[in-house]
């Protein structure tokens, strides 16, 4: 446990305050902004807290996921006068944030009332871990990890909206576009491969998909995690409207995405070592579908089944 909390402290603290250190120094009108948006990160955290503690169900920050950057990014656009590039951020995180919150919607995530709903069950296994199974220790966990650094990681990485506001007098160009069209590309990657775990979970609930465990099949035969792929590949894109804007390839608001490609690897680490432990071909799939990128080469595989979530 103090290894990793040192590990925690070390990203979330040391790795926004290099980068911050290394770039330009942000603006009056940036540092306003981002005090009013840390302020409110405290709140919403503290709050994921408390509800996590009296209903135990520890999902509440996944309820918040797709909604807060949404937030940010509007809230942030208008403090800095509807600039056009923090405008067409907003509008594309706003597609973002609908289509994840329908797609958590749809599993059952909001129910009424709002603190109720599916809760992830990697928590649960979480909690039955040695070290992690005593109150004191999950409630610290549930404080220090699922609350504070999970909704400190979603403001980290909407911050190439307040980064674009210093140069928010430079006119949209052809990057620009660039950008929004990869954007608009693995938006829609990522729908279908939710589509596609979603009909299959369907098949096998209604005994379709019998003596199936893992998909394989559509973009899960490409690569194991297509919706995370896409995912960590939007968050890459949206700090890349900051560099468009500034002229730097590194700048203070590269931190959130750094810290979501770990959080990707952490997490799907994770969800592998789950389904290797239910499903033996699973091992098979591994070695013969990449994670995040297509395998170049890889055998014929005889693999059938679900990836969890």
């Amino acid at each position: 446990m103090i290894r990793t909390a040192l590990f925690l402290l070390f990203t979330l603290l040391i790795v926004p305050i290099t980068v911050y250190l290394y770039g330009s120094p942000l603006t009056g009108e940036q540092v306003n902004v981002l005090s009013k948006l840390v302020r409110m990160y405290a709140l919403m955290a503290g709050i994921c807290f408390l509800t996590g503690e009296i209903t135990r169900n520890y999902s509440q920050v996944d309820k918040l996921w797709s909604i807060v950057p949404i937030l940010y990014a509007w809230l942030a656009t208008e403090w800095a006068g509807w600039p056009p590039r923090m405008l067409l951020m907003s509008l594309l995180i706003t597609l973002w944030g609908v289509r994840l919150t329908f797609n958590f919607a749809r599993r059952g995530g909001y129910t009424w009332p709002l603190w109720g709903g599916e809760e992830d069950y990697r928590w649960a296994v979480l909690r039955a871990k040695p070290g992690l199974n005593k109150p004191l220790i999950w409630s610290l966990f549930n404080l220090l990890f699922i609350c504070y650094y999970q909704m400190g990681l979603i403001l980290l990485f909407t911050l190439p909206v307040v980064a674009a506001m210093s140069h928010s007098t430079k006119p949209l160009g052809a990057w620009d576009g660039i950008l929004s069209a990869l954007f608009l590309a693995f938006l829609v990657l990522e729908t279908v491969a939710d589509q596609q775990q979603w009909n299959y979970q369907n098949r096998k609930k209604a005994g379709i998909e019998s003596g199936k465990g893992f998909l394989d099949r559509g973009l899960w035969g490409i690569v194991r995690h297509p919706n995370y792929a896409s995912e960590q590949a939007i968050w890459i894109l949206i700090y890349g409207f900051s560099v468009v804007s500034s002229g730097q390839w590194i700048n203070w608001s590269i931190g959130g995405c750094l810290l979501l490609l770990l959080l990707f690897k952490g997490s799907s680490d994770f969800s592998e070592e789950i389904s290797a432990k239910k499903y033996p071909e699973y091992a098979r799939y591994q070695q013969t579908v990449g994670r995040f990128f297509p395998q170049l080469s890889r055998s014929k595989r005889v693999v059938s089944g679900e990836i969890s979530r």
